[in-house]
């Protein structure tokens, strides 16, 4: 499924502001979310710290949440074999225009999943210590004016727009659960309630033979920010919490770490991963 979202694009969005953390919760003993950022033009690609800002008019950024499961270090294989997938295939899709970028990136993005789930399944069949390794992946490309996405599974995208009240989910997830709340037969308290909330339809790796990740676009516009996070962090936050927690300000104010603070604390059972960019 391909969503693509117009608004008017701010002249004034010129860079990016980005904050990343994980943690491993109140209960887990091992912590398999893992998280990424990239900068990267035509011709190379640099991994980032967990803050940051940089120029967008020279560079393409990507960011990625991953929250394994069926091998402790699924999120952080999955992770690194994203940058891999990366580093091969999204600086060739920004020599192209702008505008012919925009009506090619869904078919970029499927092949970016189709080759980390292989990768994936590969590990799961060729190693022992891997059988059944999976992984959800939601990620993130800032172009200048756009943000592209590809999704699967139960962490989530979300925007939050410049002056908006409320929170956009752009991803779906990819459980029964989220069906029936998309479809209306439940409400959001039982959907955070049901006792399948957490069961996958749709992952990387382990034994799925195909993968069809959910793509989408928004324009960007000043003062927009989008947050990536595992279901660990949805679990322990509602969406006002979260639109309160990304306005947060001060010199030192760091969205993604009172945002994990915050989940762990009201909630704490699973890892909880997120990554906040701000459009500047």
């Amino acid at each position: 499924m391909t969503l693509i979202t117009q608004q008017p694009a701010s002249a004034g969005a010129t860079a990016l502001q980005w904050f990343g953390g994980t943690d491993i919760g109140r209960v887990r003993k091992n912590n398999e979310d893992a998280f990424l950022a990239l900068r990267f033009d035509a011709h190379e690609v640099q991994r980032l710290g967990k803050v940051g800002a940089a120029s967008l008019t020279t560079h393409d950024f990507t960011f990625a949440v991953c929250d394994g499961m069926g091998g402790a270090k699924a999120g952080e294989y999955a992770s690194e074999i994203a940058s891999e997938k990366i580093t091969a295939l999204l600086p060739r899709a920004r020599q192209s225009a702008a505008a012919r970028r925009a009506q090619t990136f869904p078919a970029v993005l499927t092949e970016l999943y189709t080759q980390v789930h292989r990768a994936l399944a590969y590990l799961g069949h060729s190693y022992e210590e891997c059988h059944g390794m999976q992984t959800t992946m939601s990620l993130g490309w800032f172009t200048p004016g756009w943000f592209y996405f590809g999704h699967v599974g139960d962490s989530r995208i979300y925007h939050l727009p410049a002056g908006a009240p409320d929170l956009r989910q752009l991803s779906e997830d990819d459980t029964y659960v989220g069906w029936l709340l998309r479809n209306g037969k439940i409400n959001e308290r039982e959907a955070r309630n049901h006792p399948r909330r957490n069961v996958l339809q749709k992952a990387l790796g382990g034994e799925n033979q195909f993968v069809d990740p959910q793509v989408g676009a928004v324009a960007i516009a000043l003062g927009d920010s989008f947050l990536l996070g595992s279901d660990g962090l949805t679990e322990g936050l509602y969406p006002h919490q979260i639109v309160d927690l990304l306005r947060g300000t001060g010199n030192d104010y760091n969205p993604a770490q009172a945002l994990i603070a915050t989940a762990v604390r009201n909630d704490g059972r699973d890892n909880t991963t997120a990554l906040v960019v701000r459009v500047k």
